[in-house]
């Protein structure tokens, strides 16, 4: 059994041969997604190894060089990035299974990874490709980017996604779960969450101001698991099941995550049960307009 925040680690918890959190199949417990993030403004270029697995390259704040060589060819790809997570959409590559590449940048980069033997092409989505999803109302409202969903992206097992929640809104609620195989209605799913940071946009803070939301996870009937905990960029917290929800955005700040997940089930699809005792709060939205704040651009100035 896994005590109390064992599958939650803070930045720099999870380092690894120049990588500043590196999640496999190497954790106890783990083995259907795995996660790489670096800071590229040391100069050295991060290697990704040629691998049964499938990946997407996501630049986080600047971007990023990607030489990539896969067995009908090589190439170089540059993505554009952001300034920030905070900044909009980016670009980002998608990897196909037994793919090395090299990144190369100044900026910070996320790998989303998962295990895989079907062979799917290699893929450039651009900025202005990425569905943008404003999902929820009121409190509830936050911003999705579908970069990686089964809607957006031709893969075999990856699902990815980055949501923005501004300060003082909830997000990853209701709390919900897929851990559970029920065709047509949930799927088995492990979940990573990458968070991120920042003052609100609009607000003047102080160099002491210290960013920071919070997460938290509950058993269901496939595990035990409880989360909680406060999350600052760099953290990284792991759903292999249960109950996760909510990600809440402290006022003041803005919260962001990145989400992998990939799971055993024949089907790559995202299907969720919500907790039965919160379930009916999605049905207030329909009573509440969408957070004015949204969405977040690159555009947008004043951060």
């Amino acid at each position: 059994m896994h005590a109390r925040n064992a599958w939650f680690h803070p930045r720099g918890g999870l380092s690894r041969n120049g990588w500043e959190s590196v999640v496999d199949a190497t954790l106890d417990g783990w083995a259907h997604t795995g996660l790489r993030v670096a800071d590229l403004g040391d100069g050295r270029p991060r290697g990704l190894p040629a691998a049964e697995a499938e990946r997407i390259v996501v630049p986080l704040s600047g971007g990023c060089e990607i030489a990539w060589t896969t067995t009908d060819g090589s190439g170089v790809v540059e993505l554009e990035g952001r300034a920030s997570v905070f900044d909009g959409p980016t670009d980002v590559i998608y990897l196909p299974i037994g793919t090395t590449a090299t990144i190369a940048g100044s900026g910070r980069v996320a790998v989303a990874e998962a295990p895989a033997t079907t062979r799917h092409p290699l893929r450039v989505i651009g900025r202005d490709e990425v569905p943008v999803e404003l999902r929820g109302a009121g409190r509830s409202s936050r911003q999705v980017h579908n970069f990686g969903t089964p809607g957006a992206l031709d893969a075999s097992k990856l699902i990815v996604c980055e949501v923005i929640t501004p300060a003082e809104n909830w997000s990853s609620y209701p709390a919900h779960k897929h851990d559970e195989h029920v065709a047509g209605h949930e799927s088995r799913l492990e979940e990573i969450y990458y968070f991120e940071t920042a003052t609100a946009r609009g607000l003047g803070a102080p160099a002491e101001a210290d960013p920071f939301g919070m997460f938290a996870t509950y058993s269901s009937p496939a595990g035990e698991i409880d989360t909680t905990a406060i999350v600052r960029t760099g953290d990284v917290a792991l759903v292999p099941y249960g109950y996760h929800g909510p990600a809440a955005a402290a006022p003041g700040y803005d919260l962001y995550y990145l989400n992998v997940m990939a799971g055993p089930d024949a089907e790559r699809e995202w299907r969720i049960s919500d907790d039965p005792a919160h379930g009916w709060v999605r049905s207030s939205w329909e009573a509440q307009t969408l957070d004015p704040r949204l969405p977040y651009t690159a555009s947008q100035e004043g951060r």
